[in-house]
């Protein structure tokens, strides 16, 4: 089978990390480039970050792109309150020595959608929304050549994590959340509601360092120094691990679940910018345009991503 390419779009991270981490162990994904965008930490970090997880990987062949370096309207919100000062806090590795590549993200979006077949390329955003729509604002006839993007980001029932109605990716930048959902491309939402049910463990965290590789002690670590913040916030058993969930779901979509919804983006008011309003019993008679995924079998979400981070 030839394997799905797609462009992993991050800010790296712990929970961004281990989702690269992911892709790269899948031989399903042929991940054709990682584009770095300001959010979790400030874009000289994202970038740095990166390079490290590919390098950590073994794959220091994969070209790592810089990106837009603040959102399109708002000032930037970062989330070191989280991820610590490098975004990567909880493992000790070296700094990359791989080139970050000369051509803006947003650039290197629209021509490698312009240079491969139409309805061929993935684009996996783990973050603010940003360079995406930076590529779209730029060459609006890369929407109808994406296959689909399947994005992290939002939340329907369970609200917000940054605002009472806002997740990070998407308050970051909501401007540029909705151009993204207002451009007719196919899109699946991976949300709060299904995140939070992939909730890191100990005996998770054990499984990883019993690996016994660099690997699987780097991602234990970075977990562990991840989940405190959730874990104290929430009260929960354990932190949700975000991201990884779309690289899992291109993966295993069978142990997900949702329904076509109609998504729209909150951008005016200061109480709720950012809310990602989810027609799930189709109140206002719109067309969907969205994927809304609310459901994960967690324990086989985990099995895939262990018996993944073994392979590095």
């Amino acid at each position: 089978m030839t394997p799905r390419a797609i462009v992993i779009d991050t800010d790296p991270g712990q929970d961004d990390a281990v989702a690269l981490l992911l892709a790269l162990a899948s031989p399903e994904l042929e991940v054709v480039g990682v584009t770095a965008v300001a959010g979790n930490v400030p874009l000289p970090l994202t970038t740095r970050n990166a390079r490290i997880v590919c390098e950590l990987a073994g794959r220091p062949d994969v070209p790592v792109f810089a990106g837009a370096d603040r959102p399109l309207v708002r000032p930037l919100i970062t989330a070191e309150y989280v991820h610590g000062r490098t975004g990567l806090d909880g493992a000790d590795l070296p700094e990359p020595t791989m080139p970050l590549q000369a051509e803006h993200a947003a650039d290197f979006l629209v021509r490698v959608l312009r240079e491969s077949p139409a309805g061929t390329i993935t684009l996996c955003p783990l973050g603010p929304l940003t360079n995406v729509a930076l590529a779209l604002q730029r060459a609006p006839d890369i929407a109808g050549r994406i296959r689909e993007i399947v994005l992290m980001g939002g939340g329907f029932s369970e609200g917000g994590n940054t605002t009472p109605a806002a997740e990070f990716n998407i308050y970051v930048d909501p401007q540029a959340a909705d151009l993204v959902f207002s451009s007719g491309v196919p899109l699946t939402m991976l949300p709060l509601d299904a995140t939070h049910q992939a909730l890191i463990k100990r005996r998770h965290l054990e499984r990883l360092r019993a690996l016994g590789t660099r690997v699987g002690h780097a991602v234990a670590g970075w977990l562990e120094f991840f989940e405190r913040y959730d874990v104290e916030k929430y009260g929960m058993e354990g932190g949700p691990l975000h991201d990884p969930c779309v690289i899992a779901y291109l993966l295993r979509p069978e142990i997900f679940g949702g329904r076509r919804c109609n998504v729209r983006i909150e951008t005016t008011s200061e109480l709720t910018m950012g809310m990602t309003v989810v027609d799930w019993w189709g109140m206002t008679g719109l067309a969907p345009n969205c994927t809304v995924i609310r459901r994960l079998d967690s324990e086989a979400f985990f099995d895939l991503l262990i018996e993944r981070i073994a392979r590095l």
